[in-house]
């Protein structure tokens, strides 16, 4: 779709955020910067020759003047606990869809529970988690189940051989904690479950080359808010290898360096996803470099599908819901790789 649609990115300016005006733009959009740091649109506008609009979350006027005349929004700016619900607003009194990029399990679960029936009443487009964590998970978990309409358990692996948290990744891992006062979560029983135990040391064996790995088992991500919100499946585990949550937890792991042209860093990535129903396994990978990086093409295509009205469905919906599952995969084969096995 090369519209020159107008699509506001609010958080243009940080590590993902500049991902996504990127991609936009090749894609045909014409994006407007907004965020809360004028000095940082500013200089960003100066080397893009795109318009700047500041906006705060805390100045809702602000807000509806940086989606002026756009068709959509993109929100890059977390902590999403602060900034899903304003932007959100802004969207719904706008007119427009609104997607994010969201990795908090309680933003998320905070965006279906509150905005679910006003957005299904006005026939709005909400989509969270559009992003590496979140959206990837559900569509690849909704891939594998295919024909099945139910399933017992669903296993989600993500095997990064690093990771190198921005500032933005920080800041939202500090709100989760406070909000969950210490304790992990994990989605059992068809229910969030916050416990005081450590989460389990396991192993996973991934597809070649990665092959058997330690990872933290119920290292909970967004997947366990999209997943359970359009599939009746009760248990939903998430997991990440134990050399990339060490990378997170450390306070002394740098940020993403530019490693290429595109500017993404050189870590890789497997997402190993098993869906098991009665004894049977249903498998879904996917490869590719830069969690940050591939995140863009994730949530272009879905702003491209919702204008073009290539969607199953309005509301708040995840990825896995509201997009043909295989047929959204197939479409970032530049930049992911996916191979289904049923």
């Amino acid at each position: 779709m090369e519209s020159g649609l107008m699509v506001a990115v609010f958080g243009a300016y940080g590590h993902t955020g500049r991902f996504v005006v990127a991609r936009l733009r090749e894609r045909g959009f014409v994006p407007v910067l907004s965020g809360r740091d004028a000095d940082k649109l500013k200089a960003m506008a100066y080397e893009s020759g795109l318009e700047a609009r500041a906006a705060s979350v805390d100045d809702p006027a602000s807000l509806d003047r940086a989606l002026a005349g756009a068709a959509a929004v993109v929100n890059c700016a977390g902590p999403f606990a602060t900034t899903a619900a304003p932007v959100i607003e802004a969207a719904l009194r706008a007119g427009i869809p609104y997607v994010d990029v969201a990795a908090e399990v309680e933003a998320n679960h905070d965006t279906f529970t509150h905005f679910a029936a006003r957005a299904r009443d006005a026939r709005a487009v909400i989509v969270p988690a559009m992003a590496f964590y979140g959206g990837l998970g559900d569509l690849l978990t909704t891939a594998a189940m295919d024909d099945w309409t139910t399933a017992d358990e669903a296993h989600i692996a993500y095997g990064l051989d690093s990771w190198h948290p921005t500032a933005g990744t920080r800041a939202a891992g500090v709100v989760s904690r406070q909000r969950r006062d210490g304790r992990r979560v994990r989605f059992a029983n068809g229910r969030l479950e916050y416990r005081d135990d450590a989460p389990p040391a396991l192993e996973w064996t991934f597809p070649e080359p990665m092959g058997r790995r330690a990872v933290i088992g119920e290292y909970t991500m967004a997947d366990v808010v999209t997943v359970p919100s359009h599939l009746p499946i009760p248990d939903v585990r998430t997991y990440m290898t134990a050399e990339a949550a060490r990378d997170l937890s450390s306070p002394d792991t740098p940020a993403p360096v530019p490693a290429d042209d595109l500017g993404r860093s050189a870590q890789t990535f497997l997402v190993d996803v098993v869906v098991r129903s009665g004894g049977v396994d249903r498998r879904a990978v996917a490869r590719g470099q830069d969690i940050y990086a591939v995140t863009a093409p994730l949530v272009v295509e879905a702003v491209d599908r919702i204008l073009s009205g290539r969607i199953r469905t309005t509301g708040v919906a995840s990825a896995g819901e509201i997009f043909d599952a295989a047929d959204f995969l197939r479409s970032l084969s530049p930049y992911i790789s996916v191979a289904l096995h049923r």
